[in-house]
């Protein structure tokens, strides 16, 4: 008996060892996105993205001769949950890096963690920018690669004299929304000439603000809306523009946040026309793109399944990390931080994308209209690959700020004052 349980016990401590020995032959990568709630309508496609990005790399032998090990979870459209998973991530699954969040205040629920312990979070979805921070890379758009081209899209090819700027009530739509309320004055439009409107998540019923939407663009001049709506709030208000006859024609809407995947569930044929302004679009010929439209049709089984800007984002920054790994030899944050400015890899519409000293990426910019099939047609683009602003040049409190985490080590440095400001007066 004795010798028994003296066997049983050498096996568990085998086994034991032999687990420890393979979480350690591993690399470990977080994934954060909401899997429920309101913004999974966005966000399940990134964590499928990842794993499909994930799947690739082991197939190619993995990172520094070891597998990758995906830690999903769900913070469930829940922001203080966000910092919780964060916590978890870092600190009990130990993940060398973190590909996540959405919105906004999900990125700022989780940044002072990440800056505590000292991770590496990927950030793919455009935002507000005003902000810069040595633990975060940020290959979404900021507002100078995707908000004020459109506006200038709209001004220059369709006459609009009038601006909707109809939004979500959390961060990215009121800072986006402020920096373009300036950048409008600067360009002579005047106060009665613009309209702010903030619903809650999940809005849904519209039928009110679409109503006053319609009166404003009654004035004579020509009225278009800038939509920071995010999420499944946007069915329900696409819906409602239909049933009101509010045409592209009459009133274009130009959408930061809605793209391919929120399309699939709405009836597209009344958004025909309509715009949204993006750094990708699922239709863009380019044979990176057609190769990564394939691998994804594959990965999920589904050839109905699209594509959208997010996962671009998301790719480009998986891909920059892997780069990154490979420069510093080692997973080790610092280490990678230190290598990831300066790195350049392909993007999906045929150009490249380079990391920048402020941690955001060049980008071009692409204005799409709505097809009856839910795609995008590229009505415009920049000439040029666009630097990520990491503070806007509009607003009274940051024109004077500069990010650089390669000469100034300093995410929010005063030109005029040559100080830096620090890590409290980003938050």
């Amino acid at each position: 008996m004795k010798l028994l349980k003296a066997a049983l016990a050498g096996c568990a401590m085998m086994l034991t060892a032999s687990s420890a020995y393979a979480a350690e032959d591993t690399i470990k990568v977080g994934i954060l996105h909401s899997l429920s709630g309101t913004m999974a309508i966005s966000e399940t496609t990134l964590k499928d993205a990842m794993l499909m990005l994930i799947d690739e790399q082991n197939k190619k032998g993995g990172l520094l001769g070891k597998k990758l090990e995906a830690v999903v979870v769900d913070p469930a459209s829940d922001w203080p949950l966000f910092a919780e998973k964060t916590r978890q991530l870092l600190s009990q699954d130990k993940v060398a890096a973190i590909f996540g969040c959405w919105t906004s205040v999900s990125r700022k629920s989780v940044l002072p963690v990440v800056e505590e312990l000292n991770g590496l979070l990927f950030y793919p979805v455009q935002f507000e920018g005003e902000e810069s921070s040595r633990n975060v890379f940020y290959t979404g758009a900021a507002p100078n690669q995707q908000a004020i081209p459109a506006v200038d899209y709209l001004m220059a090819t369709e006459k609009v004299k009038r601006w909707v700027l109809a939004g979500t009530d959390y961060v990215y739509p009121r800072t986006t929304n402020k920096i373009l309320e300036a950048y409008l004055k600067s360009k002579g439009v005047k106060d009665e000439d613009i309209m702010i409107n903030y619903t809650p998540f999940g809005q849904s019923d519209w039928q009110t603000i679409v109503s006053n939407i319609k009166k404003f663009g009654s004035a004579g001049k020509k009225t278009a809306v800038v939509s920071t709506i995010n999420g499944d709030a946007n069915v329900p208000f696409y819906k409602e523009l239909a049933a009101q006859g509010i045409k592209a024609e009459d009133i274009p809407v130009v959408a930061f946040s809605v793209g391919e995947e929120e399309l699939a569930g709405v009836d597209t044929k009344p958004l025909v026309g309509d715009l949204a302004a993006w750094n990708y679009f699922e239709s863009v010929k380019s044979p990176a793109n057609t190769a990564f439209i394939a691998k994804w049709h594959a990965f999920t089984k589904n050839p109905k399944r699209v594509t959208n800007d997010p996962m671009e984002a998301a790719y480009i920054g998986f891909n920059m990390w892997v780069k990154a790994v490979e420069k510093a030899k080692s997973t080790d944050v610092d280490k990678v931080i230190a290598a990831l400015p300066g790195i350049e890899v392909p993007n999906l519409t045929g150009g490249t994308s380079k990391m920048l000293p402020n941690h955001y990426i060049t980008k071009p910019v692409y204005i799409g209209e709505v097809q009856a099939d839910g795609q995008f047609d590229v009505v415009w683009k920049t000439p040029a690959l666009v630097p990520g602003d990491s503070w806007s040049d509009y607003l009274p409190g940051s024109k004077d700020l500069e990010a650089d985490w390669v000469t100034l080590k300093c995410g929010n440095y005063n030109t005029k004052t040559k100080t830096c400001l620090g890590l409290k007066a980003m938050h």
